[in-house]
């Protein structure tokens, strides 16, 4: 009976020996739990790259893209006047050939009022600032030189035709006695960056700052301003 008695473990052994036991399962359950962990994380960054990569095939994958808004533009009513402020409007079609290369067509329009001088060469005095309006339509290539997942930056250069109305309001003055350019049609054209922050794949708020050369009245007119809007894209480059 006393052999038996040696041979039994004590309880205050037997209750390490169960911490013991339990503090390596639940390191060795830690482990796994923290390999386990890791490996999804770089799956994550894997999947985080191709998801971004189909993102961009398919924001910049549509054959046609359609946009549209308004905007500002500084413009000379004539030789001797002062530049205006105008409140614009633009439309614009964009066929993708590629999804770097594509063909713009744009329609514009300009509104203000023009800033007469108060004595014209004539000897009139004028106490009135008669509206003006002016209408582009023109079409060129344009070039995407940035393609990110949610930002996008395009060049592009088109030319014209512009329609001017500069004496619908002259009170019964010609263009010639208010000194506002005379010519109707000119020959207009234009450059500048559209930047776009993607909204989703197929819609994007744009900002577009240009330059819009004009002759009217056989002078060049050097004709600055920036536009904003949307566009919608739609279609596949097959």
């Amino acid at each position: 009976m006393m052999n038996q008695m040696k041979h039994m473990p004590h309880p205050l052994a037997s209750r390490l020996l169960a911490i013991f036991a339990l503090l390596a399962i639940t390191f060795a359950a830690g482990t796994a739990s923290a390999q386990a962990t890791r490996r999804p994380r770089r799956e994550s960054n894997a999947n985080r790259k191709a998801r971004i990569a189909r993102t961009v095939a398919e924001t910049y994958g549509h054959r046609w893209e359609v946009g549209g808004g308004g905007g500002y533009e500084r413009f000379r009513s004539g030789q001797f006047q002062q530049r205006d402020n105008q409140v614009t409007f633009w439309a614009s079609t964009l066929y993708s050939i590629s999804p770097k290369l594509g063909v713009l067509g744009e329609v514009r329009g300009g509104f203000g009022k023009a800033k007469l001088a108060n004595i014209l060469p004539s000897g009139n005095i004028l106490a009135f600032k008669p509206q003006i309006s002016e209408y582009s339509f023109m079409a060129g290539p344009s070039y995407r030189v940035i393609r990110k997942e949610k930002f996008s930056a395009s060049v592009f250069a088109t030319g014209g035709l512009g329609l001017g109305k500069f004496d619908g309001d002259s009170k019964g003055l010609t263009a010639a006695d208010i000194g506002v350019w005379t010519g109707t049609f000119a020959p207009n054209f234009s450059a500048g960056v559209n930047l776009d922050l993607n909204l989703y794949p197929n819609l994007a708020f744009r900002l577009s700052p240009n330059y819009l050369g004009s002759v009217y009245g056989s002078t060049f007119q050097n004709n600055k301003g920036i536009n904003a809007g949307f566009v919608y894209r739609f279609g596949k480059i097959q």
